[in-house]
């Protein structure tokens, strides 16, 4: 797997990165910047910047801040005009560009129309004198129009339009082959989910029964990560395909050059974001598949499951990933955004300086958050609970659907979703971590064979633990304790059965149904509730009285 990441990897870099010779000079990503800044004043601040043909860099140029953009847009719109009229003479016609003084400043003549006067600052650029910086400009505007007047030649135009169809044809086969590999990828991760877990449960000490829900599930999210991954970067390859030979063609042409310089100038921002987000997006993926193929391998060697824990360990697991998971989701989120932040070209430092004194205030104002979080910690560390269990905190209680640094959300009996800050959490009941039990009352009825209701019970008791249907559910014998008091209703008969983790109910309600049966058939009757009533009006007594001697 590794190596088809790499593979990847190095198919988006040749895509995107390469650039052909005729393109050697044009700026790649990292140097199309605004002007840069060399003097502190802000209107006479001097600036730099380039002046092209056919997209190529030709030479720099610098101005104050105020008169730059208009000496900039003077030179180049009359370097495009000569340009043109010297692309179009007749093909043997040579360039000829003079250098002369005018006022002691060079001034250059191409073709004896007036370019440009250089400055001390032209000069200034490249460190030496103004003849010498004027003498290399020269040169390059010599080399560089007769490059292009050649590139406008008929028989160069056929042999880049033989370069263009090569690498298309060669961006379809490239994209043909990832499509085939990307579809290859997919039949395989049918078969590793299903055939892994029996494989590594040989030589696991825990029963496959206890362990392979939980690792079955941790590898199919392991997969599902790396698939999310992987057709990611498989996309972003076909798109480095297309776009990167796209974009080599554009600068294979004098006419299409230009549109190359274009599409970087403008797309260089969102394509840095666009980079970043999604580099955030495959280690966000990356990072899960990590944590889901961790914890499935100390839980197949046994580090953290024995027989005893196996049940409750299901519960700690998805509350240890999710908890990781947002954790490490967080950490690339912020190095995403810091990035982000460096590929705008924002510098991150006193950003960072203040950032730790925000965080300080915020700190200090949020006291209850970290709290909370503080509290969150504990409880999965010291594992008080864990999603699926069923809680009760004060007056309210439910099934924990919910569970992060933060906060606990319960979902009670009537469905209603119950949001607890964990700081406020002081003392709270589990009603099924590591076993649970079901706590009954039987009423008998005062008149009834107390021995035999106690046999009947004990013995439906032990009917139900050696049920195949039930005794995975009941963890031991049910226990018959006796009677426990004399109420209203009659002898109450108390009895214990310790179950599995949040199966107390269901067990409950079978051994009532069942129970309910045997009694009726022995004749034991369930008593109801029966109160003396002994009255001592006289006045009662000789109405009474009277009318029984009528």
């Amino acid at each position: 797997m590794r190596f088809q990441f790499l593979a990847i990897a190095s198919s988006m870099a040749i895509a995107v990165v390469s650039v052909p010779k005729a393109t050697a000079q044009i700026p790649l990503l990292p140097l199309l910047q605004a002007p840069s800044s060399v003097s502190n004043d802000l209107n006479n601040r001097l600036v730099t910047g380039w002046i092209y043909l056919d997209g190529r860099r030709l030479f720099q140029i610098a101005a104050s801040r105020t008169n730059f953009p208009e000496r900039s847009e003077d030179i180049q719109k009359k370097l495009d005009k000569i340009a043109q009229n010297y692309f179009q003479s007749p093909a043997k016609t040579a360039v000829k560009v003079d250098v002369r003084k005018v006022n002691e400043l060079p001034v250059i003549y191409v073709n004896d129309q007036y370019l440009m006067t250089i400055t001390s600052e032209d000069a200034g650029l490249r460190q030496i004198d103004m003849s010498t910086s004027a003498n290399q400009i020269k040169q390059k505007l010599e080399e560089d129009l007769q490059q292009g007047k050649q590139e406008r030649q008929t028989q160069f135009l056929i042999d880049q339009g033989k370069i263009a169809a090569g690498i298309g044809l060669a961006m379809i086969v490239m994209s043909w082959g990832v499509y085939t590999w990307e579809q290859r990828s997919k039949k395989d991760l049918v078969h590793p989910i299903a055939s892994q877990p029996s494989r590594w449960f040989l030589n696991s000490p825990i029963s496959p029964p206890a362990a392979q829900p939980i690792t079955t599930q941790l590898n199919q999210r392991q997969h599902q990560h790396l698939q999310e991954a992987k057709r990611r970067l498989f996309q972003l390859s076909q798109a480095g395909i297309w776009g990167g030979g796209s974009f080599f063609i554009l600068g294979l042409f004098p006419y299409t050059r230009p549109f190359q310089l274009a599409i970087l100038t403008a797309a260089q921002f969102p394509l840095r974001l666009g980079v970043v987000l999604l580099g955030t997006y495959v280690a966000i993926r990356l990072t899960y598949a990590l944590i889901d193929r961790f914890t499935s391998t100390l839980i197949i060697s046994g580090a953290l499951l024995t027989p005893e824990s196996s049940e409750r360990l299901q519960l700690r697991v998805s509350t240890f990933s999710g908890v990781t998971k947002s954790i490490a989701t967080g950490i690339c989120i912020g190095v995403g955004f810091l990035l982000a932040l460096v590929s705008l070209g924002i510098d991150i430092v006193p950003l960072l300086a203040g950032a730790s004194l925000v965080g300080v205030a915020v700190s200090l104002a949020s006291q209850n958050l970290i709290k909370d979080a503080i509290n969150g910690f504990l409880i999965i560390l010291e594992d008080q609970y864990a999603l699926g269990d069923v809680i009760t905190v004060g007056d309210v209680g439910g099934l924990v659907e919910n569970l992060n640094l933060r906060m606990t959300q319960l979902r009670d009996s009537e469905g209603r979703l119950i949001t607890i800050p964990n700081g406020e959490i002081k003392v709270v009941a589990n009603l099924s971590s590591r076993w649970s039990r079901a706590d009954l009352t039987i009423p008998i009825a005062y008149q009834a064979d107390i021995e035999k209701a106690l046999k009947l019970i004990e013995n439906i008791g032990f009917e139900m633990d050696k049920d195949p249907q039930w005794e995975r559910q009941i963890l031991e014998t049910p226990q018959v304790l006796g009677i426990d008091q004399f109420g209203d209703r009659g002898l109450i008969i108390r009895v214990w059965i310790k179950t599995q983790p949040l199966k107390q109910w269901d067990v409950a309600r079978e051994f009532r149904r069942r129970l309910k049966v045997a009694l009726d058939e022995a004749g034991i009757s369930i008593s109801v509730p029966q109160q003396a009533i002994w009255v001592n009006d006289d006045h009662l007594l000789n109405f009474q009285e009277n009318g029984k001697a009528n």
